[in-house]
Formats: structure tokens, sequence, C-alpha cells
């Protein structure tokens, strides 16, 4: 995998270079702030672009805002957001276009053994990771059950929509129209109980609790 690392703070840059390096990643560039990280990902064409949220702190262009633009320009670079704080908005905002090649991760959460070298492979693949507490703010006062209303179809579905896929992908996948897979996709959202939000919204929300609902069974 081909890897660009965005951190204002110099020393803990080197030290996820360092320890991507270990793992085998080609780090294929390094950026301080925002432009210089549109203008590497843009030349590097990287897999994935691991993005301080902040980057760097007070006025200018943030991390998310760069993220947003690296997303509009090529949708295909993974992007994973490395954050101090847990700001729904701000995941929500990455999300927007799509829960494919997308994440949010908490900085202490990429501490562990393999819990960064396995999101930047996730996203790579195009799926999306989600800090847990991101997921447990976002489903706050959400029925901790529903997977068990899903029909064998409908559960297909919100496992192709947690891989990252659209509508037209799931169809493609299943053998089925686009109007199918959004029937389906509708059924899902009131099974989980989540149909009276915004379209982007639903579709997060659906993830997001498939996910848990999946881990919790694990």
């Amino acid at each position: 995998m081909r890897v660009v690392i965005a951190e204002d703070h110099h020393l803990y840059r080197e030290l996820l270079v360092d320890h991507l390096k270990h793992q085998g990643v080609d780090v294929v560039a390094e950026a301080p702030d925002a432009p210089r990280l549109v203008q590497a990902v843009r030349a590097a064409q990287p897999d994935v672009a691991i993005i301080d949220i902040q980057l760097p702190p007070g006025p200018g262009p943030t991390g998310l805002h760069a993220a947003v633009e690296i997303r509009r320009r090529d949708p295909g670079i993974g992007l994973l957001l490395l954050s101090q704080y847990v700001e729904a908005e701000y995941f929500m905002a990455l999300v927007s276009g799509g829960m494919h090649r997308v994440g949010y991760l908490l900085k202490e959460r990429v501490s562990g053994k393999d819990g960064l070298l396995g999101a930047v492979r996730r996203i790579a693949g195009g799926g999306c990771v989600v800090d847990p507490e991101i997921s447990a703010l976002l489903l706050r006062g959400r029925a901790p059950d529903g997977l068990g209303a899903l029909t064998d179809r409908q559960t297909e579905v919100v496992e192709l929509m947690a891989g990252g896929l659209s509508n037209s992908a799931i169809a493609a996948r299943l053998g089925i129209n686009d109007r199918t897979v959004e029937t389906h996709t509708r059924a899902v959202y009131r099974a989980l109980g989540i149909e009276d939000e915004r379209d982007t919204h639903q579709r997060v929300l659906a993830v997001l609790m498939y996910q848990r609902l999946r881990q919790a069974r694990a």
C-alpha cells in the first residue's frame, strides 16, 4: 500500500511513519499542513491519506477541509482522519459523499499493534472504519438489537452497504435493479428504527448499527 501522512506534530508524524514502514507500508509523502497535503496527494496518488483532523490548530484550512477537497477531486483515494476528540459532525462531513474508503479514529486507538494498519487496509479495500466512541455517540438512545427483524436479503444489502458499496454497486453484486435495492434499504431503515433521518444519515446510522450488532454477536 502507498500512504501519505499529514500531521503537524513532527514527533508524532515520525512515529506513524516508522510504525507503518515497519509493517511494510510504503509511506510515499509527508505533510505538515492542509495545502501541502493536497499537493502531496495530487502528486503521489496514494491508496490512503492519513490526516490529522486539525492540521494544524488555528486559522486556515484544516485536515477536514483537505480531506473534503481530496474526496471531491479523487474519491478513489482512501481517507483516514485522526483526532484527539470525539466530534461526530466531522465524521458526518467526511462520509457525506459515501461510506466507502473512509475512516475516523481517535489517536489513542492507533497505538495497538494492528489498530492503524488494520484500519488502513480496510479503507484501502473500500471499507469504512469508525471509532467505537463515534459510533456510540451517533447511536445513543437507539435500540440495541434489530438485525433479527431483517430478512436474509435485507441483511445482505446492509452488509454490502457496510462494505462501502453504493446502491448501483449493490444491485450489480446481487443481480437486481437499483429500484429493488432502494426498496430493501428503506425496509432496513424501518426495521432498525431510523426512518426519520435524512437519506445520508439513514445510511450512516444503518451501517453503524449493523457493525455494532455484528461485533456484539461475534
